[in-house]
């Protein structure tokens, strides 16, 4: 069999990191896929590895803008396709074209999500959400299978969409051997001070459903209180939520002295920026996998997150939950922390073995097995149960093949 893998909208973050560490673990020999053929952007291709039976096809729409790469997509992708694949990947997850079969990715929940949209009010953002459900919706139902990466995600999206005719996988990212640090002695609050503080880390973008400003006031209650303690914040920013974090840091810490955004960071930058961190928190109220969770679990750290969309279906008991939208809960979560040593040390023990479930080859195996499998027969070999166990709790990590 042959792999097409659309990558027209795969252009930055999340998206280039999976499609990266899929195709560098992958072995697709293993489920009788000779070639894989990848359609993207100059600056996408010239990330992804070079393997044997990997071909890269640069197409110039796809450096243009959205609609030269929806237009390309939908008028010009099955031609390109035709003859060379038997199957298509849409890691993306919208397609409008006529080519079957096709097996799509779930990785944006933010448009299904109608509570989280609304805080986007009568805007251009939100405009954009609601046409993205729409067309995700219809790429959903035409599929022959559909990959989300977490029961939580699944069960928010079909609430939108109804039940899916589809097959469907629940196949979890993987995290990169390079965050894998085992944790730290875990010190008591009073080796810390002014000049030595607790340093808690988020790493996320400046976005209206990451709630950044509840975490700085949180710190910002915890310093008044006397505490040792600092927060950096790192990530793109969304400019209306990074007015609104500006403006809680210049009344909360005008000084700066305890409160800092760093900017942006590269991903290969962030393992260090775990370890020099003491603490983590992770404070979004929408999230398909969690991304950034997962890289902070497996570098041994103490978190505290949200107790919102798959963050308990994905951290279980290892870490210390609170509301991300009340910071008095996330102070109190904080200083829980930071005060018992011993209740960090057992979380970030636990954090640290539940990341090993996450592995990007597991994730690949499975997600080119789910696509030779709902793709051998055609787009009608798919309208089966579900071909992959699901988690049966958040503490469940099995995800077995069904046969």
């Amino acid at each position: 069999m042959r792999v097409g893998i659309d990558a027209s909208n795969i252009r930055e973050g999340g998206g280039v990191t999976h499609l990266c560490e899929l195709l560098a673990a992958a072995e697709p020999s293993r489920d009788g896929v000779s070639r894989v053929v990848v359609w993207g952007s100059r600056r996408t291709l010239d990330l992804l590895p070079e393997r044997p039976w990997l071909t890269r096809e640069w197409v110039s729409a796809l450096d243009g803008g959205l609609v030269a790469r929806v237009g390309w997509q939908h008028h010009r992708l099955h031609t390109a396709a035709r003859g060379r694949c038997d199957a298509l990947f849409i890691p993306g997850g919208m397609y409008t074209g006529p080519w079957r079969p096709f097996v799509a990715m779930s990785r944006n929940l933010l448009p299904f999500d109608a509570r989280e949209r609304r805080r986007y009010g009568w805007s251009a953002a939100r405009l954009r959400l609601m046409l993205l459900a729409r067309a995700q919706t219809f790429t959903f139902r035409r599929a022959s299978g559909v990959i989300f990466l977490t029961e939580a995600a699944r069960t928010r999206v079909e609430a939108s969409t109804g039940p899916l005719d589809a097959s469907v996988a629940i196949i979890p990212h993987g995290v990169s051997e390079r965050f894998r640090a085992e944790p730290r002695k875990q010190e008591p609050i009073e080796a810390y001070s002014m000049d030595r503080p607790f340093r808690w880390l988020y790493v996320s973008s400046i976005d209206r459903y990451k709630h950044q400003w509840h975490v700085a006031e949180a710190v910002a209650a915890l310093r008044a209180r006397g505490m040792p303690v600092t927060l950096d914040l790192f990530g793109v920013a969304e400019p209306t939520a990074m007015r609104r974090l500006e403006s809680v840091i210049q009344r909360l810490d005008h000084d700066g002295r305890f409160l800092f955004y760093r900017g942006p960071i590269r991903h290969e930058d962030l393992p260090a920026a775990y370890q020099a961190a003491d603490g983590f928190v992770f404070a979004s109220s929408c999230e398909t996998f969690g991304q950034i969770l997962v890289e902070a679990m497996a570098s041994g750290l103490p978190i505290a997150s949200s107790d919102r969309a798959v963050m308990p279906e994905m951290a279980g008991d290892a870490c210390r939950y609170f509301d991300p939208e009340r910071s008095e809960t996330i102070a109190d979560a904080l200083a829980g922390l930071m005060t018992t040593p011993t209740l960090r040390d057992r979380n970030a023990w636990a954090a640290y073995e539940r990341a090993k479930a996450y592995s990007w080859r597991r994730c690949a195996e499975q997600t080119f097995d789910f696509i030779v499998s709902t793709s051998a027969g055609g787009v009608h070999s798919a309208r089966a149960a579900p071909l992959y166990s699901e988690p049966q709790s958040p503490d469940s990590l099995t995800f077995e093949k069904n046969h």
